[in-house]
Order: structure tokens, then sequence, then C-alpha cells
């Protein structure tokens, strides 16, 4: 992997005012130069008693051994083909991004009325770790690809429903609204995770809509033990719940162990446009805010992974310094 770096701000910048060495040291983190990436979709993983096959893609930098892994886990319609702002920026930056198309993308069309429905949860936690089984394959389909996975570091990141079924797989448990009964799908593979915009408590906290409609929504994350950073988005106010938007740091104060969470100020739950470039459903474009959460997620995972961790502190120090900030990180 190349040994240059890129200086990145992490704040707002100055209007009217020239950069400073000084304002450098304060607010840059350094990056690794971005390399080229090869992609491969789909990658079609046998799924017997999914009623479709997995299809997947995978995503790489073409330079680099002993790579980390992200599988990364979209939002309710989207696919294998959202998520650019952070699957393309991952992997130009040293890591191997894994993406599955879930049951309820838009582009699998099942029916509010087929027999899954009411389980479409499970179904994708069961595709991500469909994924952890068949990293051989997965390898093998990028070309040149072999050979350069670090299997001892993987993450699981997701939005919005991503993050939920990222969350499975580090210790946060669902009660199923089929069998009522709460089940560990923790996996010992998953050595940290992000969670973006992800939903708080169910209960009293949920609208009746969104009781109704989403049963699945009542997660417990007590066993949330698994070390993640939790992003939201201050303004990110969900139609789902009737607390507002400190619902979506539950994660973070409701889970045990090593977290950190990272507030984007002015952000809603597209959180400035991560879920792909130029779509609809991002209310609140943002270009500064995409590369703060690109930049800080970089630092904290190759942290998480134990990987280094003079990114983290330098990102963690940035924020903490600026007059100006886009954000605030705190961790326990």
């Amino acid at each position: 992997m190349t040994s240059l770096f890129d200086s990145f701000p992490l704040t707002h910048a100055k209007e009217d005012l020239p950069m400073t060495a000084s304002d450098t040291a304060a607010t840059d983190v350094a990056i690794i130069a971005p390399t080229p990436v090869v992609s491969v979709k789909p990658v079609v993983l046998e799924a017997p008693g999914r009623g479709e096959d997995l299809e997947v893609r995978v995503s790489a930098p073409t330079t680099g051994r002993d790579l980390p892994v992200v599988v990364l886990s979209h939002g309710f319609g989207s696919s294998l083909n959202g998520y650019g702002p952070l699957a393309d920026y991952w992997a130009a930056h040293g890591f191997v991004v894994i993406q599955p198309t879930h049951l309820d993308s838009r582009t699998v069309g099942l029916p509010q009325d087929d027999p899954r429905t009411p389980r479409i949860w499970r179904f994708r936690v069961e595709d991500m770790k469909r994924i952890l089984d068949q990293l051989d394959l997965l390898e093998a389909a990028v070309p040149g690809l072999s050979g350069r996975l670090d299997r001892r570091r993987i993450a699981a990141a997701g939005h919005s429903f991503g993050g939920q079924t990222a969350g499975n797989l580090l210790g946060l448990r669902v009660l199923d609204p089929v069998s009522q009964k709460e089940e560990d799908l923790s996996d010992s593979r998953i050595k940290a995770g992000v969670l973006l915009a992800t939903a708080g408590r169910g209960g009293a906290d949920l609208t009746p809509f969104a009781a109704e409609h989403f049963p699945f929504m009542n997660p417990s994350f007590a066993a949330m033990t698994t070390p993640a950073l939790v992003i939201v988005g201050d303004k990110d106010d969900s139609p789902l719940s009737v607390r507002g938007p400190e619902w979506m740091a539950d994660p973070y104060f409701l889970s045990p162990g090593d977290k950190s969470l990272l507030t984007v100020f002015g952000a809603e739950h597209s959180l400035g446009g991560i879920v792909g470039y130029e779509v609809q459903e991002t209310t609140d474009e943002s270009p500064e805010r995409v590369a703060l959460i690109q930049r800080v997620t970089w630092a904290y995972l190759r942290h998480a992974l134990g990987m280094e961790d003079t990114s983290w502190a330098s990102a963690q120090k940035a924020l903490s310094d600026s007059a100006d900030p886009m954000g605030r990180i705190e961790s326990k």
C-alpha cells in the first residue's frame, strides 16, 4: 500500500481567511492516499431457504496485502449499488468492502404479503453471515484479490435498517415478532462495527405507525458488547419515533463496552448524502458532512481493528479543539 498521505480538514472552512500551519495541525487528519479500486458485481451466493440467491458486490483496492474487510448492510429498499460515498472511499483507502442486496431491496420487489416479510430482519442477518461463510468464494471472484484478505480484521457496518442488521452481529438482540423469542445472533468473526442513523428502543418510543408496520423494531442493546462507532445526525427527527433525534443515540448509550458516538451537526437521516451519489432520498445534501463521516469512519475502523491509533486520536482532537466543528465525538 502506498505510504503517501493527503490531509483533509474535519472542521468548517474559515471564510476569507487563509489556513495557517497551526490551523492545519489542529484540524487535519493524515489519510492514506487513494488507490484505484476494482469492483465486481453481482457475485451470486446460493442461499437455500431464502427464495432468492444472494447477490453481492465486492470492492477492493488494487494494491496492498492483509486488507481488512467491511461488510456493509444497506438501508430499507436500497441495494448493493447504494452507499457509494462510503464503499468507494473505504475501498480506495485500504479496505475490502462487501455489500449484499437484502430481500427488502426495491430491486427484489418482494410483495408486502410475502410470507418472508415478517422475518425480513432475520434474513438480513443471515445474508451477512452467509458472506462471512463464503469469503473464499468472494475473494476468488475479484481479479487479483486472492490471498490479500486479512480475516482477523472484519467489521460490520450499516445505515438505518442496515444499522440494526450490523448491530445483530455485534450482539444487539431482536424480539422476533414470529417466535416471540430473543436470540443471540452475534458473530465472533466481527471485531468492530459502524452503526449509522440506527433506530433506538421500541415499545413506547415508537409511533403507532411504526409499532404496527415494523414489529421487529424492538431491539435490546444490553448484550451489544463488540466495539462500535455510532453515528447520528442532530436533525434526524425520525417519523418512526416520538422521541426526536436523540432516539438514534440509543445504540451508544444503552450498550456496554467500548463505544464511541459521532454526532454530526445539522445532519438528517441521510447524514449529508452517504446513501449514494445524487439520490433523491438525501434531504440534507452536504459534501462536507459526507467527507467528515468518510474520514472519521476510516480512522475509527483502523483503530478498532488494531491497525493503528494515530488517525483516530487525531480525528477526536480535531473536533474537540475546533472553534467551529462539524460534529462531536464522545467515547466510553
